[in-house]
Parts: C-alpha cells; structure tokens; sequence
C-alpha cells in the first residue's frame, strides 16, 4: 500500500502520519483519511461488519470462529467484536482475528483515538490490547486474550506481501481499509483473489466500500458480491458469500500428544499444547521436572534477537522467536521466568561499528527495539568499559534454561514419563506409540512430536524417508560455556554483552561467559582448554580500561581483571573451582555453586543452520521440531506456537515463506 509520500527505507514500515485533528478524531495525512468514523465508531463496526457477516448467529455451536480485518486501524472493529463475543453465552470457545496494517500506530496514538471512542465498559479491553501492543516492527505479531481464548494476530506490512504470506482459515471477512480512491492497492483483483485462497466454506464478507470495480473484483474470485442498502436507511454496504469449494477445514484438534524429549524444545511445544487445552506426555530420558535434566547446572544463556542488512530468513525468524519468547516466558513464576535486561552486540572491529550503525539506518526499525551505539554509550549501558560500539537491542534477554524448562512443565496438563524412546509405531487404531528400550511401549497418542535434539534422526528414519533428505545429515556439536565470578568483573555487566563470544550478567555470583564450538567431540564437557577459549572471548569485549561508573567497578585495566579471574580457576591443574573437567557437564546439577566452572552440552545442527520444525510429509499425526543449533532458545516458543496453531485451527504465528525455510526437509 504506497502512499502519495515518499517511500520510507528498505523494511521499515512506512510513517502513517496520524494526528487527531481540530475534531479530536484520528486523521491520516498520507491519506487525508481519518481511521474512524467521526460518531457511531462502534455501531458502524456493529452494522456493517458483525451483522453484515451474520457472525454472532453463525459462530454459535462452534468450537473456533476466524475473521480476518483488512485495515486495522485504532481496533475498533476487532473491539467490538470481541466485546460481542464476550456478551454471548453461545460463543465458541475461540476467537481468532487476524488483521492487516500497512500502517501501524504507535500506541500512544491509538490511546488517545480509542479513549474518546470506547465506552468505560469496554475500556478494559483497550488497556490489554495496548499493554500488548507490538513495536512498529514488519511480520506477524500474535496477541492474546482471556487466557488465550481470544487471539489477535497482526501481520504489519503491505497487504499485497501480507495476504499472500497468512495462513488462516476464515469464516468472515471484515473489508475496512482506506477507501479505493485513496488506497487502491488494497482493493485490487489480486487482494481478493488471496482472500478466496483464506475462505473457509461459506465464508461472508462485509465492507462500506461500493466501488462496482471492488464489487467485480469479489465475483471474479467467487465471492457472491452485492451492494445492498443499511437497515432502516444506512448507508449502502457490500455484503457477500464466498461460493468456492474453500479451504479445507482442519481436523478436530488432539486431545493427547506425546513429546518426545524434555529439553528446551519439547518444554517449549508442551506449554503451548498444554495451554490450548490438550493433555501432554513428555517423555525423556532425564526429565528436567525431577532436576536431572540436559541443562542442570546450565546458569544463564541469552535470548537476543538479528538483524542483517537485507532481513534475511534468519534475521525474521529470530525476531518472531524472540517476540514468542516473551510472549510466552514473562510471566512465569519465579527464576523460570526471563531477566529483560537488553543486549549488546559489539562489531568484531572498528570498520563493522559503521557497518553495523548503516544498517540499522537502511532498516528503519524502531530505534526503542534496536539502536545503533558507540563505544561510550554501549559502555554506559553495560556498566563496564566495552572494546567498541555496535547495536543495542532492548528486547534481549538473560535466561535460566533449567528453570525455564521446569517452569514451562509445571502445568497440570502436562505429564512427564522417564522414558529412553527408542521407536515410533503405530497401531490399529492409528495412534503413535513410543517403545522404550525393552521394545515395551510406554504411551500412545493420536499425535506425537520429535522433539530430542540429535537423536530425531533415529526415531524418524522409518517415517520421513526421502521426504526429509536433510535430516541424516544433522550432526551434534559440542560446547562448553564457564563461570566466571561477578566480583572479579566489579559485579559484572548490567547487559548481555555479545560478540565474539558473550559475557552474561551476574546470577548467583557468577558471570556466563562463553562458548565454545567443538567439532567431532567425542564428549562434551568442561576442560581448562574451553574454559582457556571461553574466557579469552570474553576479555575481547573488554576495553583496556574500565568504565569508573559511581564506584560500579571503577578505573581497572583488563588485565588486572583477567589476572583476578585466572588466579579464580581453582585449587589445582586438572581442576575448576574443584571440580574435575571430566565430571562438569550438563549432568552434574548435583555441584554446589562453589563447585562449578562451568557447563558443557550439545547442539543439533543442520544444514543451513536453520530448525526443522513441522508436519512429517505423508505421516498424519507425526511432528517434528529440531536441529536448533545455537538458538535453541529463539525456537522453542515459536515451534509451540506453530505447531499447536496447526492442530488446533488457529491463525499461524509465522508468514508461509518463513514456515516453508523451516519445513521439514
């Protein structure tokens, strides 16, 4: 949707240019549009939108209703709508909007629109929508209300890129952009052919818009298009029925699934079935729930998301991860839930700082999520004196996986079985069983998803077959991050500090520095040579001299910081913080803080470095999510996500183009 303005920057998302005018009422100057009626803001919504489509009386006696709203606006019509559902007894268990903006607000503007307009009674609803509202950030951005029965899934960008990438299954659809004249992108025959691709069978369509073009546009793509004139004389109105076969309905959703694997992949899927409803079976080897996990002993990781100068798979992928992350992990209870705390992300040299500093230019993206820093500022914010600048990212956060991954199967839905899986099948009745090493099965769902890192390949050999070529060639690759104490960093950095390597801030009375990268290790474990590596890197971030920040850590050279910290190793060679090498792994959770010099585990990489999170081609009720590399952390809520959102019929969290670079493949 382009504008008679010029263009913003590569990726941003363009300025709407919105003010309340001398009528308090919500004007675009890009467009010469206001967003809203100037008097009857919510019995138009109800008019022409609710009643046009038939939808209170058409969701009753379902399970889910989906409507998709062309033009977002300040909310209205998803407000009402939600306020609808909320007033009826007969509702359906789940309402899903999906809605399209070329042109977000911030949510300053949105306040100030939607305060004059929404009644006391329903300014509850306002106040949650705005608390979750996104940053002006391109993509698809999923909220969620009264715990997770009502869902807003906003895809920000220009409809034309937009529609094509959703994937929804739509029962009515709310047309309700700037008018054609102004905007004729959005109504194009083009728009409407991609809204039939949407349509659900019978799928109704309301819009204020009367263009015959618009109208013809609609029947083109088989839309049963007319123009009818409003109750009692309102305003004439295009209502239709979309008359194709439409798409096809997703299954009833699974009332039990099994996840193979407790780590932070199957801890990320099980939250999000468990949450939508399903009961859950967790099976591993060492559940994290009785504190014999993969990452016992594992203090601190970072969650920080990428950017690249093209916004490239990688980059968009990590920024919805992140976004789920937060949505999902906030508000657990206690250490499982994350420390937002930002991230730095430092320039290997002074000639990538300009790089770095272009690039975040060229993006346009909001300078409250990503910023570009110099040295002084990116010092300022660490409470350490930095080697250099880059970029600073407010959404980055500190997280205790172990703790996470107790946190998320800590839900009563949720049953976790000590279980060495070391076959699939299924029986008669279609069902996926698991078989344990005695060949004896331990459980059976109609669902089950792979979920155990390095050891996916194994299970899913006698199903993916050739469908799945890359997955024989995930290899498992070693690293060991080490601690270091807080003290002898002056407390240690107030962000996560990243680049080559990474420094943590303090937990415990430890930093996590790190981490290693070991090529056909036989083990993964501590060694004096990782911890050599680990800390190295961490010196690399470091300035020569520190930043003397009101007695934080004051004027101390980095070598006087790395003598404090190797003379910290231990009592002895051979050993860290009293530790053997041999024996500080993922497993040893048992240590006391005094013991432990750090934690070694594994990574599950493909080709291409990207997860392989999806349906199994040709094998119904068969799932996997793997290969998470080094981002085991920006994956994990996403996966859940996605993953539930298919089997349960909802709007998907993630553009199809991003789906499709991490189908399985």
């Amino acid at each position: 949707m382009s504008g008679p303005l010029p263009s913003s920057p590569p990726h941003a998302l363009p300025d709407p240019l919105a003010a309340l005018d001398h009528g308090g009422t919500l004007h675009s100057a890009r467009f010469n549009e206001t967003y809203h009626a100037r008097t009857g803001a919510l019995v138009r919504a109800t008019r022409i939108f609710l009643a046009g489509t038939h939808t209170p009386e058409r969701w009753r006696g379902t399970s889910r209703f989906t409507v998709a709203d062309l033009g977002f606006g300040v909310g209205i019509n998803f407000l009402t709508l939600w306020d609808a559902w909320r007033r009826d007894p007969q509702r359906p268990r789940a309402l899903h909007v999906v809605a399209f903006e070329g042109y977000p607000l911030d949510v300053d503007d949105m306040r100030r629109a939607l305060t004059a307009l929404v009644p006391q009674g329903m300014m509850g609803s306002v106040h949650a929508m705005l608390a979750q509202w996104p940053a002006r950030l391109p993509g698809v951005h999923r909220l969620e209300f009264e715990g997770g029965s009502v869902t807003l899934t906003l895809a920000f960008g220009d409809v034309r890129h937009t529609l094509p990438q959703s994937d929804a299954t739509v029962d009515a659809f709310f047309l309700d952009g700037f008018s054609p004249t102004r905007n004729p992108e959005m109504w194009t025959a083009d728009v409407m052919t991609h809204l039939a691709r949407l349509a659900a069978p019978g799928a109704r369509l309301a819009s204020w818009v009367t263009e015959r073009a618009v109208v013809n546009a609609l029947l083109a793509a088989h839309f049963d298009a007319e123009i009818v004139g409003g109750a009692g004389g309102g305003r004439m109105m295009t209502l239709g029925t979309y008359g194709g076969t439409g798409r096809r309905i997703a299954p009833a959703a699974p009332d039990h699934v099994l996840v193979v694997g407790g780590g932070i992949a199957g801890a990320g899927i099980a939250q999000a079935l468990a949450l939508r409803g399903a009961a859950v079976t967790v099976l591993d080897a060492a559940p994290a729930g009785v504190g014999r996990g993969v990452h016992a002993g594992h203090r601190a990781a970072a969650l920080t998301p990428l950017i690249s100068r093209d916004d490239d798979v990688r980059a968009r992928l990590s920024r919805a991860g992140s976004h789920r992350a937060q949505a999902r992990w906030l508000t657990l209870p206690g250490a499982a839930a994350p420390v937002r705390c930002g991230t730095l992300q430092l320039a290997r040299d002074d000639a990538q700082v300009a790089v770095m500093a272009d690039t975040v230019h060229r993006l346009g993206f909001p300078t409250d999520w990503v910023r570009a820093v110099d040295v002084a500022q990116a010092s300022a914010l660490a409470g350490l004196s930095l080697a250099r600048g880059g970029v600073f990212f407010s959404s980055g956060m500190r997280i205790d996986p172990h703790a996470l991954i107790v946190g998320l199967l800590d839900m009563p839905a949720i049953k976790t079985m000590c279980a060495d899986v070391r076959r699939l099948s299924q029986n008669a009745a279609g069902q996926w069983c698991a078989h344990d090493a005695h060949d004896a099965i331990v459980a059976c769902a109609p669902v089950v998803v792979v979920a155990n890192a390095a050891d996916a390949p194994r299970l899913l050999a006698p199903f993916a077959g050739t469908s799945c070529p890359s997955l024989p060639k995930m290899h498992a690759l070693a690293g060991e991050v080490s601690f270091v104490p807080a003290q002898t960093l002056g407390g240690g950095p107030r962000r996560i500090v990243g680049g080559q390597g990474y420094l943590l801030p303090e937990t415990g009375g430890y930093c996590v520095a790190g981490s290693t990268y070991a090529h056909g290790a036989a083990m993964s474990v501590v060694t004096p040579a990782g911890r050599a590596v680990n800390l190295e890197k961490a010196r690399g971030l470091l300035a020569e001299k520190g930043l003397n920040d009101g007695g934080v850590y004051g004027d101390r050279s980095a070598a006087s910081m790395a003598a404090e910290i190797d003379a910290a190793d231990g009592p002895a060679p051979g050993t860290l913080f009293g530790l053997s090498a041999g024996a500080a792994n993922g497993s040893s959770a048992h240590a006391g803080p005094d013991d432990l010099a750090g934690w070694a585990g594994w990574r599950a990489v493909l080709p291409g470095r990207l997860p392989a999170i999806g349906a199994v081609p040709d094998r119904p009720g068969l799932w996997m999510a793997t290969g998470y590399a080094s981002r085991g952390l920006s994956w994990s809520a996403l996966a859940g996500d996605l993953i539930s959102a298919a089997l349960f019929g909802e709007p998907s969290p993630l553009e199809t183009g991003l789906q499709h670079a991490i189908a399985p493949r």
